[in-house]
């Protein structure tokens, strides 16, 4: 699964349906996407809420934000995440494949 954060504003007419009913159908149609939501935050500032999930794929991330934004009228803005430890090994494995083909070079 992939962690995808997303970053939502509030439209006039999705203020207004703010609750807790709300919440738990965003749960549950995230859980139709074939994901889970790891956590959800109002937030100050530029965004008001962020709701991080896990799913399947980057086109499973695209279809449920368009969807719920469509649903709830909450505009998002979705990025793609992994864990720091993650990001770690793949810079450390590119400076190990640069370094490799520096010495194949001569240089």
């Amino acid at each position: 699964m992939d962690t995808f954060f997303m970053f939502g504003k509030y439209s006039s007419g999705g203020l207004r349906e703010i609750d807790a009913a709300r919440t738990a159908q965003v749960r549950s149609w995230v859980a139709e996407s074939g994901g889970s939501v790891r956590g959800a935050f109002a937030l100050l500032g530029e965004y008001d809420l962020v709701i991080i999930v896990e799913l399947p794929n980057i086109t499973e991330a695209m279809k449920t934000a368009v969807s719920l934004g469509k649903l709830t009228g909450i505009s998002f803005s979705t990025c793609a995440a992994m864990p720091v430890e993650h990001f770690d090994k793949i810079a450390d494995d590119l400076s190990t494949e640069i370094a490799s083909a520096r010495m194949e070079a001569g240089e």
